[in-house]
């Protein structure tokens, strides 16, 4: 993602949020590349031969972005951050669709960020879900963090915007987070 904010994207954002339908259609295109961009690194993550599309996550997260209600978009970086908890959101449905810890095989795996978890194993997409809602229950501002670094891919100054933090702030929450999910996933591995 750019670090520079673009006032056109961030613009048609706050007219879309004041109910402005037609800022939506102009939105979109400048904000494309970018959900496609976030749907990839989503998709990389996702085990060989998963039957969900990139194409199709971005259609699933744009339908909830739209359907929405009562969204305040604040600018771009606060837009691609919640886009990324949509398209998380939409794996873990359709992880949990199709059943994968319920059977008990066939698990859907998903290779964290190696500087999300250094030397750790895959995990399941369920159970990194688990882990930061839990994380959330505890300290949320980290598990928003985590979630806007390195599965929105924000810098560190934009999850600084959108967490209304300094950067060093979010460089402390997401090393205090690390640790935190690390053992979390750990105490919590499935055989």
């Amino acid at each position: 993602m750019q670090p520079s904010v673009s006032p056109p994207v961030t613009a048609l954002l706050q007219a879309w949020s004041a109910g402005d339908r037609t800022a939506l259609d102009r939105l979109v295109p400048l904000v494309h590349a970018e959900l496609r961009r976030l749907a990839r690194r989503y998709m990389r993550r996702e085990r060989a031969g998963h039957t969900l599309q990139t194409t199709a996550l971005i259609h699933e997260a744009y339908i909830r972005l739209v359907g929405a209600q009562g969204v305040n978009w604040e600018n771009r970086a606060h837009f691609f951050g919640i886009s990324a908890r949509v398209m998380r959101q939409v794996l873990v449905d359709f992880a949990r669709e199709r059943g994968y810890r319920k059977r008990g095989g066939g698990h859907q795996r998903v290779p964290l960020d190696e500087a999300l978890l250094v030397d750790s194993p895959d995990q399941d997409v369920l159970a990194i879900h688990e882990a930061l809602l839990e994380l959330a229950e505890v300290d949320a501002r980290k598990s928003q963090a985590i979630e806007l670094r390195f599965f929105g891919g924000l810098s560190i100054q934009e999850a600084g915007v959108v967490l209304g933090v300094s950067p060093e702030t979010v460089k402390r929450d997401c090393r205090l987070a690390k640790a935190w999910l690390l053992q979390w996933l750990t105490e919590h591995e499935t055989a």
